[in-house]
């Protein structure tokens, strides 16, 4: 087999997320299709974050194996000299995708290379519009609406009181065995005019974690909540109903951080050690 890692862009507007879904389109069912079609046999895709539904990406990174002996089938004509390798692959699915999924770029992994558990951060945006006609239409798939004035300064203070290594699982739906232990590393505010966009960075996030975070600190800045009250979510057992989770037409993958190639084997030992409550509290 042949490792592939695939850099992935996708309007995430008409998709129910990523994970394949039986009777339903998504981000990683249309894929496995193409890839399917062009080397004539079941592909499957994984991929470093499995966004939800109607979450959008940019810098989407996920990785493939192909049979060997398949791989010169990404090659229907003799590949133009000095290009990359895998070029005429990334065309050949510029035509197989729908306009609302491009894979950017198509390179051969490195050695113990994992898309998902070799990652070291995932970097999300949240884009916010409190214009008060709303959101722009050229925007209108990629930010969402508010309809009412907000304390940037209070979102800012709720948001930092939440940064570092703790249990997110009032900011999680459950899931069997997954932990809910994350290293929040960056959840920062910034306006431009009416635009307002969180940056927001950890080396994971559990189901939903990335816009229940919004969804509370945008309670924070409507004045529902005091910031200080976000620190009280941590380390909770159970999802919070205080807040309401932020719409996903916002939200955006931005990007995928990686080790050197000679670590990514000893990062998914780390990534596969599951965490505890003792860590926390270290």
């Amino acid at each position: 087999m042949v490792r592939l890692r695939l850099d992935v862009a996708y309007d995430g507007t008409d998709f129910a997320g990523w994970a394949t879904q039986a009777g339903q389109r998504t981000v990683a069912g249309v894929i496995d299709d193409a890839l399917s079609t062009i080397f004539r046999t079941p592909i499957v895709t994984r991929a470093a974050g499995r966004t939800d539904t109607g979450v959008h990406a940019t810098g989407q990174v996920a990785h493939v194996d192909v049979p060997a002996d398949a791989i010169p089938l990404a090659y229907p004509r003799t590949r133009r000299a000095g290009e990359p390798e895998f070029r005429p692959l990334v065309r050949r699915l510029a035509k197989l995708l729908t306009p609302d999924v491009r894979i950017r770029d198509v390179v051969r992994a490195p050695d113990g290379f994992d898309a998902r558990f070799s990652a070291l951060r995932r970097h999300y945006e949240y884009r916010l519009s409190t214009a008060p006609y709303g959101v722009e239409p050229a925007l209108a798939r990629f930010v969402a609406p508010s309809n009412r004035p907000l304390d940037v300064a209070a979102m800012q203070a709720a948001a930092s009181v939440l940064v570092g290594l703790n249990d997110f699982a009032a900011f999680c739906r459950p899931r069997a065995g997954a932990t809910t232990i994350r290293d929040l590393q960056r959840f920062d505010w910034v306006r431009d005019g009416d635009m307002l966009t969180a940056y927001v960075t950890a080396d994971a996030f559990c189901w939903s974690m990335v816009r229940s975070l919004v969804g509370a600190v945008l309670a924070v800045g409507a004045g529902r909540m005091p910031p200080e009250r976000c620190a009280g979510f941590l380390g909770a057992t159970a999802r919070s109903s205080a807040f309401a989770v932020a719409p996903a037409r916002g939200l955006t993958l931005v990007g995928v951080d990686y080790p050197p190639d000679e670590e990514l084997g000893a990062r998914i030992a780390v990534t596969r050690d599951l965490r505890t409550a003792d860590e926390v509290e270290r």
